[in-house]
């Protein structure tokens, strides 16, 4: 768990960022409908989220540095306790409770919010705000800059309205010992259901099957929803890169490729495994999937501060044209195929990305027109990829494979440190894990028929 005291540094973190005389407003995400009468299952704004740890929905987070509240002010807008409300839609927190759980200096509730708006924003020379983002919220605080505006001279509207998001995002990128423990153990959980499927998949099920598996193992490590829509993608359905359908019945000799990662307590993983369901690479799937996992391996091996996620993007695609050239998938030579980037029409997609509380992270890559370098504290995915489609002008015993190995890694004052590594991703070590599987599936299969 996040401590309160960290949630607070991070609020002074933000303030100090801020100019003079400023106030910043956060609001928190909504209810979104589902069907008439029912909605998704809440996930809060993750900023709202990084800043407070507060998991309800419509509140409202007000921060100021001006110095008529001494060294900050903190407040916060709420749902009111409501014991019908409560009845229907589970317990709320209320203003009063939250006074002394968030080390508020005030509270207010969400009909108030007008009122504490005006309040706030009143006298203040800057207002830091995500305009844009959410028009309820964007109504809100127009409103009451409007009325200030209007008001007489000594009420005051803000001089300028910034964007926070970049200051926000800015800290997000670098992950406190605290976040880093909440990621990894978000890897450990994704880790065992990616283990779970391998050993459950056997030719003749159903993609939905596995991904049925995979979300039964977060939710009952307390992750209850993944961090993302999960792709499990099984002969040339894994040349898909966003394939989320999952309803294709798995044949024999298939590759499965399965991009799964749980959230757990507002921070993603976000792992890709590539295994045969049988339990056996053939020669041309192994071939290729050595290939991928020697480019992610070599870029590992690179990762630290001072490198930048373009120098890795190069190396892995130099790599994997190096790999592809040998095995006739493309034709010339290796200089030539960089030069005209033939490897695009095979890996389509970047090396990696930021991770945290959103599963492609918020966070700039490049910092004043040039490629940012790593430092410690960043986490990224590492995630090279091969995908062959069966129209390809290649070999025939190389269309329709797809391949991806994604870790997520931490940076640290050395290198990097694999969050995601319990997973196995050699081939030994993939038809170690799903080979006894099938096996006993089989003997399985013969009980059953032989008492038939």
């Amino acid at each position: 768990m996040i401590s309160a005291q960290e949630f607070i540094a991070r609020q002074d973190r933000l303030l100090a960022q801020c100019l003079p005389n400023s106030v910043c407003v956060i609001p928190a995400a909504g209810l979104v409908t589902r069907s008439r009468d029912t909605e998704y299952l809440f996930r809060q704004n993750s900023d709202f989220w990084y800043l407070t740890g507060f998991e309800e929905a419509d509140a409202w987070l007000i921060l100021s540095n001006h110095p008529r509240y001494g060294e900050s002010y903190r407040a916060m807008v709420c749902l009111p306790k409501d014991k019908d409300a409560e009845i229907w839609q589970g317990r709320r927190l209320g203003a009063e409770a939250a006074l002394s759980r968030f080390s508020l200096d005030e509270a207010f509730e969400l009909s108030e919010l007008g009122d504490a708006l005006l309040e706030s924003l009143q006298g203040q020379d800057h207002l830091y705000f995500a305009l844009g983002e959410n028009e309820e919220a964007d109504a809100q605080v127009n409103s009451a800059v409007a009325t200030l505006r209007n008001a007489p001279k000594e009420a005051l509207a803000p001089k300028t309205i910034t964007d926070v998001r970049p200051i926000l995002h800015e800290m997000r990128v670098f992950k406190s010992a605290c976040e880093v423990a909440m990621m990894k153990a978000a890897a450990e959980i994704t880790a065992r259901a990616h283990k779970r499927a391998m050993q459950y998949a056997k030719p003749g099920c159903f993609e939905y099957q596995l991904e049925a598996e995979l979300h039964h193992e977060f939710a009952m490590a307390g992750a209850r929803a993944p961090a993302y829509s999960t792709i499990v993608g099984s002969g040339e359905n894994a040349c898909i890169l966003h394939y989320t359908e999952n309803s294709s019945q798995i044949q024999d000799g298939d590759l499965v490729l399965i991009d799964a990662g749980a959230e757990f307590q507002g921070y993603a993983a976000d792992i890709t495994r590539t295994f045969p369901v049988n339990g056996k690479f053939t020669k041309p799937q192994r071939e290729i999937y050595e290939l991928v996992l020697k480019a992610q391996e070599s870029v590992l091996a690179m990762l630290g501060p001072g490198i930048t996620l373009t120098d890795a993007m190069t190396h892995s695609a130099e790599v994997i044209t190096e790999g592809l050239v040998a095995l006739g998938v493309l034709k010339g030579s290796v200089g030539e195929n960089l030069d005209q980037k033939a490897w695009r029409q095979f890996y389509m997609h970047g090396l990696g990305h930021f991770l945290g509380l959103d599963v492609h992270d918020v966070g700039n890559y490049k910092l004043n027109g040039q490629d940012r370098l790593l430092k410690p504290g960043m986490v990224l995915t590492v995630e090279p990829g091969i995908y062959i489609a069966s129209d390809s002008d290649v070999p025939e015993q190389y269309k329709g494979i797809g391949v991806r190995i994604e870790d997520d890694v931490v940076v640290t004052a050395t290198g990097v440190d694999i969050l995601t590594a319990d997973v196995p991703k050699t081939v030994k070590d993939i038809e170690a894990l799903i080979q006894p599987a099938n096996k006993e599936s089989k003997k399985e299969n013969t009980k059953e028929g032989s008492k038939a």
